[in-house]
């Protein structure tokens, strides 16, 4: 895999990565998960998250959509932007939500990154915490018992 100039990996090569760090598979929290495919080590930037870059005013009528079918797919950049990954999302809109998860969110220059909060094994399901602030409306399916919404 080449560097960019500037030595570090481009968006495009941390894409490729990602197929051969995580696959989406049937998840036992809800619907579809993503899955470690190998061990992916702490701090890793495993994969962006990614989708069309629209408005908070747009993002709260898309996502009144989105809340009848049970799904969360957008996700707050800053106080005025958001990226909607049900319109050109990728595999990690299927990361699903855990109260205790195993990543963690970093947004660098625009870019949503989701990293490993500790070592991930090989087979294991990806969460991070959703951190809502919406109608948490949505009962919370990370174990069972657990009381929370989205």
């Amino acid at each position: 895999m080449e560097a960019s100039v500037s030595g570090r990996r481009t968006l495009e090569q941390y894409q490729k990565r990602a197929k051969v760090l995580i696959e989406r598979r049937r998840s036992k929290i809800h619907g579809w998960g993503v899955f470690a495919k190998t061990q992916i080590k702490r701090s890793t930037k495993i994969i962006n998250y990614a989708g069309e870059k629209i408005s908070q005013k747009e993002s709260g009528k898309r996502e009144e959509k989105y809340l009848e079918k049970g799904h969360i797919w957008c996700f707050e950049l800053n106080s005025r932007w958001v990226r909607d990954a049900g319109v050109g999302g990728n595999i990690a809109r299927f990361i699903n939500h855990k109260c205790q998860p195993n990543c963690w969110i970093d947004i660098e220059d625009g870019i949503i990154w989701i990293r490993a909060a500790r070592n991930i094994r090989k087979g294991e399901e990806l969460s991070y915490d959703y951190e809502t602030t919406g109608r948490r409306d949505i009962p919370c399916l990370c174990r069972r018992g657990c009381t929370n919404k989205l």
